[in-house]
């Protein structure tokens, strides 16, 4: 039967009632307290930090216990979570800190044994802590790309090779850097169930074609920088030629692919406001992608005003 409007008033209730004795809870204090003071871009510090703390699993079963005995009295209860489902695997997303995310995740162990069909892999670009605290008979197949590559040019970037797969056990702790590696769970049959760190500082994704290990595309992970570049596309298609000095402030952002980006929307939008820019970023932008695609677009553009 469906709850009545009162029944999912007073569930809703005693949620909010739990979820607030449990964020107040040791368990809680404990992993925020694992990171205090960290840098979120100190990615070694981060990463450290989360391997001391989910090599001692003391602290995971009494995180989950007072919700679990909520959800046991109350089928209506519902988690503080932000609850993630794939055919795969179902995540929740635990706690948000300004180092990182942990997070837990159950893997379908039917799911994960069937033949991968995927013909691709992602690198992720944040480094990733893993305790596998019910491996399943599970192993970890692992690629690298040897180092962290800053560039979006598939002709540039170097190519993924395999790694030697590595069988999980309970309670394994392992570490996948997603700046350099990609990486993939293949199934013994049994259920995986995993808890997860992951830094808040991250690089560039990646995803490379899994038969040739060769880079096909790449994006930020960076909410702020994928708004950035949003709102820009936005200006240029509203054709706000009044806002070119925020495409020109842009230009100038710490990371390169949003540097270019901002450029790219800025010469769509005014070519010729763009062009002194365009000339300062062939001639001494740090970034030698950016240099070289500035280079090569400085004479069309040059041509294109010379000619209107």
């Amino acid at each position: 039967m469906l709850p009545s409007p009162a029944q999912l008033d007073a569930a809703n209730a005693r949620a909010r009632a739990v979820a607030r004795a449990w964020r107040a809870d040791a368990p809680l204090r404990h992993v925020e307290a694992a990171f205090a003071g960290m840098r979120a871009d100190d990615i070694a510090a981060v990463g450290a930090a989360a391997v001391a703390l989910l090599s001692d699993p003391s602290w995971i079963a009494p995180l989950f216990a007072p919700l679990v005995a909520a959800l046991a009295e109350d089928p209506w209860f519902e988690p503080p979570w932000r609850v993630t489902r794939d055919p795969l695997r179902t995540t929740v997303q635990l706690l948000d800190l300004p180092a990182g995310t942990l997070s837990a995740t159950v893997f379908d162990g039917t799911a994960l044994a069937r033949p991968a069909g995927t013909a691709t892999l992602a690198a992720s670009g944040r480094l990733v802590v893993a305790r596998y605290h019910r491996a399943g008979g599970a192993r970890l197949l692992r690629w690298s790309a040897g180092r962290a590559d800053d560039t979006f040019s598939a002709a540039a970037a170097p190519p993924l090779v395999p790694l030697p797969p590595l069988p999980l056990a309970d309670g394994d702790v392992v570490a996948i850097d997603g700046r350099t590696d990609a990486h993939w769970i293949e199934g013994g049959g049994g259920e995986v169930v995993a808890v997860t760190f992951a830094t808040r500082a991250a690089g560039l994704m990646r995803e490379y074609d899994r038969a040739t290990g060769r880079l096909r595309r790449a994006a930020t992970t960076d909410e702020d920088e994928s708004r950035t570049r949003l709102l820009l596309t936005l200006l240029r298609i509203d054709g706000r030629r009044d806002a070119a000095p925020c495409f020109a402030a842009a230009t100038h952002a710490p990371a390169f692919h949003l540097r270019w980006s901002a450029m790219r929307e800025l010469l769509a939008l005014d070519p010729a406001a763009a062009l002194p820019r365009l000339r300062e970023l062939a001639l001494s932008d740090p970034h030698g992608e950016v240099r070289a695609t500035a280079r090569s677009v400085l004479p069309m553009v040059e041509a294109r005003l010379c000619h209107a």
